[in-house]
């Protein structure tokens, strides 16, 4: 005899418009149609309300929300300004706060950004924490407090992340060690801002060899400067395939992608394609963004990022993933009712895609329903997509 549903949501809306029940054992979706199990122990009633996978941030400087006030408006500035020829410099401005990091202030900035998230239906953020020398581990030991503080509302991914540089920043490799041995879940990497190719290709090999000794994902961001000679996207791809790793790396920004010559893009898209490499995209805070359109073109999985929050980079932000996909709209050209739909399915399924394997495998594990206890009398849970197996 089958057991009874824990939960079953009547009158759902799916975005197809039908109306539906849906039935949930265990936190997992068991069954959706029509008149679904009169006996379960409790019930919701949708009424005609959208039902849909939660929002997914892929992309969160979150030990960074709302430090803009702390600096001058000098990165921002640079980060923007001249084609983005200079977003080098903005990330050395940008780094004056990191003097004053402290666990003591970073902790309730970041549970401020993630309530906002839980309030907006954004249940899972992959959240960059900057591991150096001036910044030392605090950001990742306050993202790990979040972490666990938020555990089983939203699920944080916490990401080591080298945002000066492991050659230009001595020091910063032992840092980033000492990082993923506390128990951040993902490797970062940003190797376009090494001083040279050389440094770039040792950069890129680090965190590989890092992520190989954790079992963890990587996240790098990449080309994320005004320059067509910038290629470290290209680099992350063939390191992938190198080592066997097809669908485990993401790749944030590449800006510089706005600037290639359509044959070498051609090729590029061909080799993402053999990497399985997922693209995030943040078009919003910088006028140069990756080829969204051309990426989607050639099946390469593209999502959206809120990337920042009031910070040195980008001066709003709610950790809404609705208005960065509104933004991302205007921005992109995406406007058919067709391409709403793909803006959609970036802030959802696409972006849970993109970090499915570290959250099926990692810490940040969770069931596809998500409630506090069993309910006794109708109420509302937060549904969140599955994780990959």
């Amino acid at each position: 005899m089958s057991r009874l549903p824990d939960l079953v949501i009547t009158n759902a809306r799916t975005r197809g418009r039908e109306i539906v029940d849906i039935a949930i054992t265990d936190g997992v979706i068991t069954a959706i149609g029509n008149r679904l199990d009169p006996g379960a122990q409790a019930f919701v009633d949708a009424k005609g309300g959208l039902v849909t996978p939660a929002f997914v941030n892929p992309h969160l400087h979150l030990c960074k929300v709302w430090t803009l006030p702390m600096m001058s408006e000098a990165a921002l500035e640079a980060y923007q300004g001249g084609g983005m020829s200079e977003a080098a410099k903005a990330v050395d401005l940008a780094a004056v706060v990191k003097s004053n990091y402290d666990a003591s202030w970073i902790v309730p900035n970041a549970r401020r950004a993630v309530a906002l998230a839980a309030l907006h239906g954004n249940l899972h953020i992959r959240a960059f924490a900057d591991v150096d020398t001036k910044a030392r581990l605090e950001g990742v030991k306050a993202l790990l407090a979040i972490r666990e503080e938020f555990r089983g509302i939203v699920d944080i991914q916490v990401v080591a992340f080298p945002q000066d540089g492991l050659f230009r920043e001595p020091g910063a490799d032992g840092l980033m060690r000492k990082a993923m041995a506390l128990g951040a879940d993902v490797v970062g990497g940003i190797p376009w801002i090494e001083a040279d190719e050389e440094d770039m290709r040792r950069h890129v090999a680090f965190c590989f060899d890092l992520a190989a000794e954790h079992g963890a994902e990587i996240s790098m961001l990449l080309d994320d400067v005004g320059d067509a000679n910038m290629r470290t996207l290209d680099m992350m791809a063939r390191a992938v395939i190198a080592r066997g790793v097809e669908g485990r790396a993401l790749a944030h920004h590449c800006r510089a992608m706005a600037l290639y010559p359509e044959n070498y893009l051609r090729e590029l898209m061909v080799l993402l394609g053999k990497a399985r490499v997922s693209v995030v995209s943040n078009p919003h805070n910088g006028p140069l963004h990756a080829r969204v359109k051309e990426l989607l073109g050639a099946d390469i999985n593209v999502c959206l990022g809120q990337d920042d929050i009031s910070d040195a980079y980008y001066p709003f932000g709610r950790n809404n993933m609705l208005e960065v996909a509104f933004l991302a709209s205007h921005l992109l050209w995406m406007t058919k009712k067709s391409e709403f739909e793909t803006l959609y399915d970036m802030i959802t399924t696409r972006a849970a895609t993109a970090t499915s394997s570290a959250m099926a495998s990692g810490s940040a594990a969770r069931p596809i329903w998500s409630c506090s206890s069993r309910p006794t009398s109708p109420r509302p849970c937060a549904s969140t997509p599955r994780p990959a197996s």
